[in-house]
């Protein structure tokens, strides 16, 4: 989820690039701005970036060990003469 300060900046940021004759009211527009954006970002499924990156390493000791066993097999399937025929 994005920081409470992350949120304030967009918040500011979008209340800032209302036309002049709305920017009186930009203080009480950045309010219900981030109220929205906190409602609309709370209701994605969304994880932080640690949980991310953890599950992308997590990812690729996987595939890494999915390749592994696979050159394992396909050596002892030589070694067996059980290897796939050679048209295919």
């Amino acid at each position: 989820m994005l920081e409470p300060k992350h949120l304030d900046d967009l918040a500011h940021r979008l209340a800032g690039s209302l036309p002049k004759g709305l920017q009186v009211l930009q203080e009480d527009l950045g309010r219900n701005l981030r109220a929205a954006l906190e409602a609309g970002l709370g209701r994605l499924d969304l994880v932080t970036r640690e949980e991310f990156d953890v599950q992308a390493a997590v990812l690729a000791r996987t595939r890494a060990k999915v390749e592994r066993l696979e050159a394992e097999v396909a050596r002892l399937e030589r070694e067996l003469g059980l290897g796939a025929p050679a048209g295919e």
